[in-house]
């Protein structure tokens, strides 16, 4: 039982960093494409993506998954609305040579994540992590102060997939399906677009072939991590996962700096350090919180 308890927590630590370096690698993909509109890529990346998902549930043979109840309905209507704007935004950043805002903004994320917890879930938070989000509040605001303005990019991409699981939280939904669910939501859009660029002269699919495999592409950029983070979900405690969700962050801004030459200045500089710092506390407070449960767990449970 035990080697089977510890080849499944294998897998799931290979599938974890499968899905998370792809995302971290994801930008260099994004800049492969980014003499392309925003606004085709995400038409493109919605479409191709549904085709695939799709193609996966009749291949597995779970079409059925699909079905869903009038409760649900809403709630995916607004998820994929928030979906949409996570990842136009990440796509525009990327291609605006922002890759740095975009790591920032999901180092950000599992800050965002809890503070939402607090307010809409009216969960408790341990002093220390109320610390934590108290430097990392002081990270954002050294910006304000170095810039005159705040890192709008960033907080939209931390916000919005922080929304998207706290609404997706309680669907209990298959989770390809699901996905698949929220891309049939927005496939109309995206195709009235693609029709409207087409008719405007300004659609780049068609035009070559290499630009057209890369966007074809685009199905499997959105899928496979998504696909890699469920299986490693269901092999993994949360608190597991919660370990590998920095790696993507770190190496989009290793991208950023050392391939694509942007500039982390002092402004940033502080921001990064303070969400780093906060983020190292709240870690380790999980961890040690998790450690400690378990250590009780186990002496409730005897010799």
């Amino acid at each position: 039982m035990k080697a089977v308890s510890n080849q499944t927590t294998r897998q799931g630590v290979y599938y974890a960093l499968s899905a998370y370096l792809f995302w971290g690698l994801v930008p260099i993909y994004f800049k492969l494409i980014d003499h392309i509109s925003p606004w085709e890529i995400l038409a493109q990346r919605v479409i191709w993506a549904l085709i695939l998902l799709i193609g996966i549930l009749a291949y597995t043979g779970e079409l059925n998954a699909l079905k869903v109840s009038r409760r649900q309905l809403p709630t995916l209507v607004l998820t994929s609305g928030l979906l949409s704007i996570n990842w136009l935004v990440f796509i525009y950043a990327i291609v605006n040579h922002n890759i740095v805002e975009t790591s920032l903004g999901y180092f950000i994320n599992p800050l965002v994540s809890v503070f939402l917890a607090v307010v809409f879930l009216r969960e408790n938070l341990r002093p220390i992590q109320w610390v934590a989000i108290a430097i990392a509040g002081t990270g954002i605001l050294v910006q304000l102060i170095f810039y005159g303005s705040i890192p709008w990019l960033a907080l939209i991409l931390a916000f919005s997939f922080g929304f998207y699981g706290l609404f997706r939280k309680n669907l209990g939904m298959h989770p390809i399906a699901g996905l698949a669910i929220e891309t049939i939501i927005i496939a109309p859009f995206g195709i009235a677009y693609l029709i409207w660029a087409l008719m405007n002269q300004h659609l780049e699919f068609g035009q070559d072939t290499s630009t057209d495999l890369l966007l074809i592409l685009s199905g499997f950029v959105t899928s496979f991590p998504l696909l890699c983070f469920a299986a490693a979900v269901t092999r993994l405690s949360l608190t597991s996962i919660g370990m590998f969700q920095y790696i993507a962050p770190s190496l989009s801004l290793i991208i950023a700096v050392f391939m694509y030459n942007e500039t982390v200045d002092p402004g940033r500089s502080v921001s990064f350090g303070c969400i780093w710092l906060a983020l190292i506390i709240f870690t380790a407070d999980a961890w040690y919180f998790h450690r400690r449960r378990q250590f009780v767990g186990d002496s409730k449970a005897g010799p």
